[in-house]
């Protein structure tokens, strides 16, 4: 019985031990996708929207805000399409319709999809590249001195996002 009792703490550390492995494993392949993503102060740029409004980044410095690049041949992106649109109600986003086709292809795509969101389109990648941006989803958060502080490769968990502009607002 004694042994019983004292083998169940080694278990419980070496539970925790493993856990640790594995969510120290995971950040590193994170940090290692998402490497050559801009990073320091956001490359400004002047685009236009879908429907032709001139956009540049800075009109963005009052707060934090999310950069999505995204593509309308993505299923990846597809699936976020919604969270994206939902996180644009509270907060400041600029998405970029990477290499989708024309400005009308990805209007149309949105108009299907009953998705409402500021999208400039990319459709030699430019942008992309000024980004760092070789693979969609790429989500940048940038806070209001113009510095990136969160960039990310691949699907980005809602709450995350959230948690992410909510820390650059506060810090």
């Amino acid at each position: 019985m004694n042994s019983e009792r004292a083998s169940q703490p080694r278990r419980w550390w070496r539970w925790a031990l493993e856990i640790a492995v594995i969510i120290a494993v995971v950040l590193l392949i994170r940090a290692w996708i998402a490497r050559d993503l801009a990073q320091g102060p956001a490359p400004e740029f002047e685009a236009f929207l879908l429907d032709g409004t001139p956009v540049t980044l800075s009109e963005f410095a009052d707060r934090p805000m999310l950069l999505h690049f995204w593509a309308t041949w993505c299923p990846i992106c597809r699936l976020e399409e919604g969270e994206i649109m939902r996180l644009s109600r509270s907060h400041p986003v600029l998405t970029v319709a990477m290499q989708s086709g024309s400005a009308a292809e990805v209007d149309e795509h949105l108009t299907e999809r009953e998705r409402e969101l500021a999208v400039v389109n990319d459709p030699d990648g430019a942008l992309a590249r000024r980004y760092g941006v070789r693979a969609v989803p790429s989500t940048f958060i940038i806070d209001r001195d113009g510095q990136i502080v969160f960039r990310k490769q691949g699907y980005a968990p809602p709450l995350e996002l959230r948690f992410r502009l909510w820390l650059a607002r506060w810090l």
